[in-house]
């Protein structure tokens, strides 16, 4: 790898944003370090793109996936936890099995996994929370239990986040990316994968303050 450029890691890149925003990073000239469940990416390769595997919710994954990172690299400027489930996202009733997947997808899985990568985190650097304002306390609702707490969770861990991180510093983002035509947002959404990451791409050059809440759709931010 070119130590020479910015390094970001990208989880979940096999499609949607997560694939939209490894290429707009790869075109703002990032080296970016993308993982997949498979740790392959069929169909799109670029020389400053490497793969790495990584189950979101099993502890040795996430071990193993950053023990590949840290030795790809010298060290990250930018890392955005994009993986995520939402199963139950349109239910009104928690189901054990969904509810229980979605935290450990999204909350143990993200938690865990964003603490192996701290100490590799350059100072200056960033990390980017893909959340939701379906997570935000203003906007409860019936449906989505475990998706609405999954994210209202990863908003909470951002705020205390910024807190700890500020002396070195390493500026932390929880972020809205709209309603996007993913498997989760259905062909129906007003936004497409790409318009989403453009959007997070403009939190990540922003000078908006560490512990700040970004949505895509909206100018400007909002506390966490």
């Amino acid at each position: 790898m070119d130590n020479s450029l910015k390094t970001a890691v990208v989880t979940g890149i096999s499609s949607g944003i997560g694939l939209a925003l490894a290429k707009q990073l790869l075109a703002a000239h990032y080296t970016v370090i993308g993982t997949t469940r498979s740790g392959t990416l069929p169909g799109y390769a670029h020389p400053r793109l490497h793969l790495v595997a990584l189950e979101a919710t099993s502890d040795q994954s996430r071990t193993q996936a950053a023990a590949h990172i840290s030795a790809l690299t010298a060290g990250i400027d930018l890392l955005i936890n994009n993986a995520g489930t939402a199963p139950d996202v349109t239910a009104v009733m928690p189901d054990y099995a969904t509810f229980t997947q979605t935290l450990d997808t999204n909350v143990t899985g993200v938690v865990f996994f964003t603490e192996l990568l701290l100490p590799h985190l350059r100072a200056g650097g960033q990390v980017l929370f893909v959340s939701s304002a379906m997570g935000l306390a203003r906007n409860a609702a019936p449906n989505g239990p475990g998706y609405r707490l999954s994210k209202a969770a990863v908003n909470m861990y951002a705020a205390m986040l910024a807190t700890r991180l500020a002396d070195r510093p390493i500026r932390v983002l929880a972020l809205h990316p709209g309603w996007v035509q993913t498997k989760l947002g259905g062909e129906q959404a007003p936004l497409t994968p790409e318009q989403a990451a453009t959007g997070i791409y403009a939190a990540v050059t922003s000078d908006a303050a560490t512990g700040q809440f970004w949505d895509v759709t909206l100018p400007g931010t909002t506390q966490l």
